[in-house]
């Protein structure tokens, strides 16, 4: 498993065979997307939780890695955490 999946499932408080839902759309999560991506000028420590969201496939291909979403996805992603924390 992924450093970055990891991270996200133990911060997030999943278990690898926990259905974990996409941040946008709801559906099965396949990835753990990286907000800033170190390719598209993020940080060189692109491994922390609040750069890391789970994304369905069809979310990942619409919204991710497309710069004038990054808002978007960061707003999303800050309420999913606010929300896990206060279970």
């Amino acid at each position: 498993m992924k450093k970055h999946t990891r991270l996200y499932l133990d911060e997030m408080h999943y278990d690898e065979t926990d259905f974990i839902p996409c941040e946008v759309c709801k559906s099965k999560a396949v990835d753990i997307h990286h907000i800033e991506a170190r390719g598209m000028g993020g940080s060189k420590k692109a491994d922390y939780i609040e750069n890391l969201m789970a994304l369905c496939r069809k979310c990942h291909e619409r919204w991710g890695d497309i710069k004038h979403h990054k808002d978007f996805l960061r707003d999303v992603h800050e309420l999913r955490m606010y929300q896990r924390r206060r279970l």
